[in-house]
């Protein structure tokens, strides 16, 4: 099943997360906001990335400066403690999650961004 998430295409997911958002009252700008923070991704490099139905894998890993602070991020998303994921992609991949989940959930901005 990991391996799945992994070759799954970042544009694929992408508009669930703005879904969420937007369902509960945020912005697909915010959601971008959170992508840029966490991974360096301005809006230019997002759309590339999205046109190149671009995988998990390689989303993070040309991932132009992943945020120090997303260290910060902690918690239990999809039933697993953040801190405790020893796979460094899924970790990284239930970072984005938690924080997507942050937002939909209301929380100020600066707090989502370790502000």
């Amino acid at each position: 099943m990991t391996h799945r998430v992994f070759a799954m295409p970042f544009a694929s997911v992408y508009p669930l997360y703005v879904a969420k958002a937007e369902k509960k009252g945020r912005s697909r700008e915010e959601v971008d906001q959170i992508i840029h923070w966490l991974t360096g991704y301005d809006s230019a490099a997002m759309a590339v990335v999205l046109a190149d139905q671009a995988d998990f894998r390689t989303f993070f890993a040309k991932a132009p400066a992943l945020n120090p602070a997303r260290g910060q991020v902690t918690g239990v998303i999809c039933g697993l403690r953040i801190e405790q994921i020893t796979d460094p992609l899924m970790r990284e991949i239930r970072i984005l999650d938690r924080l997507i989940d942050e937002l939909a959930k209301g929380r100020p901005m600066a707090k989502i961004l370790r502000s």
